[in-house]
């Protein structure tokens, strides 16, 4: 008796998920450059993966962090100070990335844009206000409006006063846990065919030609991060684990970088990332509040974007800045831009706020917001890459370090 050869679906079934992944980006790619006009059709797929993982991200955050806080053992070891210390670190590195390859490339911008929408923050105060108005935000609402902040301070609150509920109760609440874990688990077996119509509905739609005439604000912009990806962060992995760092540099870019890439949110890839820490064998103590505390604090792609541009209007307009001065700006605004995470535009709604302090313009400011969003089909994909890969490197590393145990890296 033969066994029937396995079809081509088949086989492919068979495959790791990233390499199904790396499948559905090449079959967008090769769908928007042949029949352009058929991309809307699957334009629908992209959607629905994004919106199920913003569905389930909220409550998989909420459920996730109160169960590791009511069931954590006293005596039993996290390592949260050390990935806060990396968190800090790691974007105190790319504000000077962000300055140095400002000032050693300088770029101009063509102010003529209309203002773009929204509401950019009023100032540092204004984006601590909103902060701590987060905080202490009605919970359901929290969760409606996938308010992290709020969401993490309930769950924090919910899980120390559940530490003193009977054994049944902290029971349930970690069956809830890996009940809404093993729902994720089922969303993200759809990522390939999620990123196919992300990949084919940027490309049939945006593509690239509107990015030509900001291809040097670009390069800047992009190459800082590519150089805090695959520079900076190793050398703080290395420091951490005295070991070549690469294996996990590449695990993380290529199995939660790439995902971030297209669906451009870090709270959407929350769960992409969870399932990673999970993979690598890391403390779940310790990754179910990392993880989503990363996608609202570790903002390294965000201090470049709006250190880069704030910079670029002032050498267009002229304005003299020294490097303490823009070295103090962008600081300022990553630390700030943890406060405005929630905001449509993200980064770029930040910009002003950066760029009064050097005194330019608010209308002058919301035309380089407006270049911002022009651009953002590369910067925005980028930054959210950096981001949210950087959050699993940074706990991967903690982990490895405090525990000494070796991390369980996917080769295929």
């Amino acid at each position: 008796m033969t066994t029937a050869n396995p079809t081509a679906l088949q086989r492919v079934m068979r495959m790791s998920l990233i390499s199904q992944i790396a499948i559905g980006l090449v079959l967008g790619i090769a769908l928007a450059l042949i029949a352009p006009g058929a991309t809307k059709s699957v334009a629908l797929l992209g959607d629905l993966f994004i919106a199920a993982l913003k569905a389930v991200a909220p409550i998989l955050v909420f459920v996730l962090v109160a169960a590791a806080i009511a069931n954590h053992r006293h005596g039993q070891p996290t390592h949260m100070r050390p990935i806060l210390v990396l968190y800090l670190l790691g974007t105190f590195a790319a504000a000077v990335v962000a300055v140095i390859a400002s000032f050693a490339f300088p770029t101009t911008l063509v102010l003529d844009t209309a203002a773009a929408t929204g509401n950019p923050p009023g100032g540092i105060l204004g984006v601590l206000k909103n902060l701590l108005l987060s905080v202490v935000s009605n919970p359901v609402r929290a969760l409606m409006e996938a308010n992290f902040i709020g969401i993490l301070a309930w769950a924090i609150g919910l899980g120390v006063a559940l530490r003193h509920a009977a054994e049944s109760t902290r029971k349930m609440v970690n069956d809830v846990a890996d009940a809404v874990s093993s729902i994720v688990q089922v969303v993200i077996r759809f990522a390939p065919l999620g990123i196919f119509g992300l990949v084919a509905a940027t490309m049939g739609e945006s593509g690239f030609d509107a990015l030509l005439g900001y291809g040097k604000l670009l390069m800047v912009i992009v190459g800082c991060m590519v150089f805090v990806a695959l520079v900076v962060n190793p050398l703080f992995v290395f420091w951490k684990l005295r070991t070549n760092p690469y294996p996990l540099v590449f695990t993380c870019l290529r199995e939660s970088g790439v995902t971030a890439f297209f669906t451009r949110s870090s709270a959407a890839n929350i769960p992409i990332n969870l399932e990673l820490c999970k993979r690598m064998g890391l403390h779940e103590d310790t990754y179910s509040i990392s993880i989503p505390l990363g996608a609202t604090i570790n903002m390294a792609g965000a201090a470049i974007t709006i250190s880069v541009m704030a910079l670029a209007a002032a050498h267009t307009l002229g304005i003299a800045t020294d490097f303490p001065t823009a070295l103090l700006l962008c600081l300022v605004s990553a630390l700030a831009a943890c406060g405005a995470s929630g905001v449509a535009g993200g980064s770029l709604l930040l910009i002003p706020m950066a760029t009064s302090l050097l005194g330019v313009q608010a209308d002058v400011a919301m035309q380089v917001v407006a270049i911002g969003f022009v651009i953002s089909v590369v910067q925005d994909s980028c930054e959210t890459a950096l981001n949210s890969s950087t959050d699993v490197l940074f706990t991967a590393a903690a982990c490895a370090a405090e525990s000494g145990e070796p991390l369980q890296l996917d080769r295929t």
